[in-house]
This record gives C-alpha cells, sequence and structure tokens, in this order.
C-alpha cells in the first residue's frame, strides 16, 4: 500500500465527513493501543486538535497502569483534550442490578464494558455536537473482531481500509511514540487477554490470509503460501462467515 496517499486519503476522509455531517468535532476512545493512537492522530490532523477529545476509559481492576500511561502521552503528545472515566462503577451497578449476572462467562461481561464504553462516547459526542470516531482496522472489521454495539458502535471508521500490519507501518511513518507501537494489541476485556492469543494466529499472517482470501486465492495456494495450518485457516474463515453480521445493518423484512 502507497501508505502517504492512504494517510492523505483517511485524512480527507475524516474532514469531510465530518463536515456533511455538520459537527463540530471528534471524540475518539484511546484506549493505549496502536489503532486508537493511529486514529486520534489522523483525526487531529483533519480538524485540528482543539476539536478532538479523547476519552480514556479504564477498568481500574483490570487495565494494566502502562495502558493509561501510554494513552496520556499520546494524548500529551497530540495536545488534545484528554479526559479518564473509570468504568468499574458503571459496570458493577449494571451487573448488580441483573440477577443473573454472577453466572455470566468472561465474554458477556466484555462485551457489557465495550458497549459501556460506546455510551460514554456518545454521551461527550451528543454533549459537545462530535462525533464518535472508530478505531477498528481492517484486520478486525473482516473477522468481526470486536463488539457488535461495542467498539463497533461508531460514526465512521477512519482506519477501516487498512489492515493491522499496516497500522503499524503508518504509526512509525507518522512518529507515533514508539511504546504504543511495540505493545502486544488487547482488547483489555479480561486479564492476560491478548489479540493474537485469541485469535490463534500472528496479526503478520493472518494480514497475508485475508489479502490471498480477498485476491480469490485457493484454500492449497494459502496453505502453501502462509506456511499456517488448515485449522488455523478454517478459524479465519469460520470467524468471517459467522460475524458477517456485524458488517451489515440489520435486516428488514421486504414487505412491498
Amino acid at each position: 500500500m502507497d501508505l502517504e496517499n492512504a494517510q492523505n486519503r483517511i485524512i480527507e476522509f475524516i474532514r469531510n465527513e465530518t463536515d456533511k455531517a455538520g459537527v463540530d468535532g471528534a471524540v475518539v476512545g484511546i484506549s493505549g493501543g496502536i489503532d486508537s493512537a493511529l486514529t486520534a492522530t489522523l483525526t487531529v490532523k483533519a480538524l485540528g486538535k482543539e476539536r478532538v477529545l479523547g476519552l480514556h476509559m479504564p477498568e481500574s481492576s483490570l487495565t494494566p497502569a502502562v495502558d493509561s500511561e501510554d494513552a496520556k502521552i499520546l494524548a500529551d503528545w497530540l495536545g488534545i483534550e484528554y479526559r479518564t472515566i473509570d468504568i468499574s462503577g458503571i459496570v458493577s451497578a449494571f451487573m448488580a442490578a441483573i440477577p443473573e449476572s454472577e453466572s455470566a462467562d468472561r465474554l458477556t461481561r466484555g462485551n457489557l464494558k465495550a458497549r459501556t464504553r460506546m455510551s460514554l462516547l456518545y454521551f461527550h459526542a451528543n454533549r459537545l455536537n462530535r462525533m464518535v470516531i472508530g478505531t477498528g482496522n481492517k484486520t478486525e472489521i473482516l473477522l468481526g473482531y470486536y463488539t457488535k454495539y461495542g467498539d463497533g458502535g461508531v460514526d465512521l471508521e477512519p482506519i477501516g481500509g487498512i489492515y493491522k500490519t499496516e497500522v503499524w507501518e503508518l504509526s512509525r511513518r507518522l512518529g507515533i511514540p514508539d511504546p504504543l507501537i511495540t505493545k502486544k494489541p488487547s482488547a483489555g476485556l479480561w486479564t492476560g487477554q491478548t489479540d493474537e492469543a485469541e485469535l490463534g494466529i500472528s496479526y503478520l499472517k493472518v494480514d497475508d490470509v485475508l489479502r490471498m482470501i480477498e485476491g480469490g486465492a485457493e484454500q492449497e495456494k494459502i496453505l502453501n503460501a502462509t506456511g499456517i495450518s488448515i485449522e488455523q485457516l478454517n478459524s479465519v474463515t469460520r470467524r468471517i462467515e459467522r460475524n458477517e453480521h456485524k458488517r451489515k445493518a440489520p435486516p428488514v423484512p421486504e414487505l412491498y
């Protein structure tokens, strides 16, 4: 990919879409990870730092201190307005209101946290007449590796057209602080969670696989070219198929 062209087109996209919507700026959730760092950086380039609010939403008992430190480093580097809201009390109150919450598995609890963060982003966006800018990359979107109406509940997905490996490349090009680029990607929804461990394949490999699938390559060619196992390839294709609903608007019956 021509990264300079991609950068310019994303910046223009953010600028055009916010202009069309008639909003006063943007709200970006800043996790301390690289996707949100790149998104916030491109949004500042598009709109100016005065029109961007960075919102960091840790869970006190779970979010590593380094993530909060890196989120603050990024906000300071960009010069944007920045706020921290601990979601622990909100999630606890929600769970306390539901008798069945004690039996909820970690995925159900994790999705609740993602949707809590979405609600906070939209509260601030509505209050300030701004757009919520999503931080999902192409790899995550194709795999459905995000929470529906959680981190997938946004107004724009500026980096949704570039793969995870390209996120790292473009971030280096833009001079984003190195600690955000080199840390292991994690959604941070439960202790010890990392993206690549959950996916069962590295981002480097999965991006190669996704490019070949998009290019119409046959299964045997993908296996030979990437060196992954048939189980890993099947896992990727199942994720794409199973999560197709996340990439579409809710179905409506045809009545006329």
